[in-house]
C-alpha cells in the first residue's frame, strides 16, 4: 500500500541519519562554553560576553575558538544536507526551506566567528572598552559583531520556521510538541541580551549581559538538540 504524505512537507531522499548526527554533534559542541565552570578563565559569566572566552588575549581562547568552529561547521553541513533533501511546492514548503536555510546560516556565521575573534575583553578591561568605543580596535571586532548578528539571526529564523513547519506539516513530533516553548524562551533571552548590549554600549553597565547571552546560546543548543532528535526519530520510523 502506498503511503501519502501531507502536501508541501519536506521529504527526505534517503536516510536522515547524517543530518541528525551532524546537527546533534554541532549542538553539543556549541555548549563548550560551560567548561568555564571548571576552567579558570578570569571572566564573570554574569557580566562577560560569551565571545570573550575566545578572545585573542585569553589563555584558553584557542580552545573556545576551536569548539565554536567545530560547532558551526557541523551545523552548517547538516543544514546543507537537509536543504538538499527538502522538496515540495515552494508555496507550501516555504517554512521548512526557510528554517533549514536559517540553520545553515547560523552554522556558517558561527564558524566564521572563530576566525574573527575579539582582540581583548571589553567587559573586563576598561581600556579595551574605551578603544572599542573609539574605533581603535582591530577590524575583527566589527566583523565579529556582524558574524555574531548573522548567526543569531539565522538561529532565530531556523527555530521559528522549523518549529512552525513541524506543527503545520505534522512532522518531527518532539519538535512540534516542545519547540514552541523553546522559541518563546529564546525570543525573551534575545530581547534581554540586545537590551543589555545597548545599555553596555551606552556606558550604563552590563545589566547581567553575560547571563542573558549564555541563556540565549544555551536555548539555541537545546533547540538544535531537539531538532536532531526529532529528525533521527522520524528517520527511524
Amino acid at each position: 500500500m502506498r503511503t501519502h504524505r501531507p502536501a508541501g512537507e519536506e521529504r527526505p531522499r534517503g536516510r536522515t541519519g547524517p543530518v541528525a548526527l551532524l546537527v546533534g554533534l554541532g549542538a553539543a559542541a556549541y555548549t563548550a562554553w560551560v567548561l568555564e565552570v571548571v576552567l579558570s578563565t578570569g571572566l564573570n559569566p554574569i557580566e562577560a560576553y560569551v565571545s570573550e572566552l575566545a578572545a585573542q588575549d585569553q589563555p584558553l581562547g584557542g580552545l573556545f575558538r576551536a569548539t565554536d568552529f567545530t560547532a558551526g561547521l557541523l551545523v552548517f553541513l547538516g543544514g546543507l544536507l537537509a536543504l538538499a533533501r527538502v522538496r515540495g511546492p515552494a508555496s507550501r514548503g516555504v517554512w521548512a526551506v526557510t528554517g533549514w536555510a536559517g540553520v545553515t546560516l547560523f552554522g556558517a556565521a558561527t564558524a566564521a566567528d572563530a576566525w574573527l575573534p575579539l582582540s581583548c575583553r571589553p567587559t573586563v578591561d576598561p581600556e579595551c572598552a574605551a578603544r572599542e568605543t573609539a574605533g581603535l580596535v582591530p577590524a575583527t571586532h566589527q566583523a565579529h559583531a556582524v558574524s555574531s548578528s548573522l548567526a543569531m539571526a539565522g538561529a532565530l529564523v531556523g527555530t521559528v520556521a522549523l518549529t512552525v513547519a513541524a506543527r503545520r506539516y505534522g512532522r518531527h513530533a518532539p519538535l512540534a510538541r516542545h519547540g514552541p516553548a523553546l522559541v518563546v524562551l529564546e525570543l525573551l533571552a534575545t530581547a534581554w541580551t540586545l537590551a543589555a548590549i545597548s545599555l553596555f554600549t551606552a556606558g550604563r553597565g552590563t545589566w547581567a549581559l553575560g547571563a542573558g547571552q549564555r541563556l540565549q546560546v544555551l536555548l539555541v543548543a537545546l533547540w538544535l538538540g531537539l531538532l536532531a532528535y526529532s529528525v533521527h526519530r522520524e528517520g527511524r520510523t
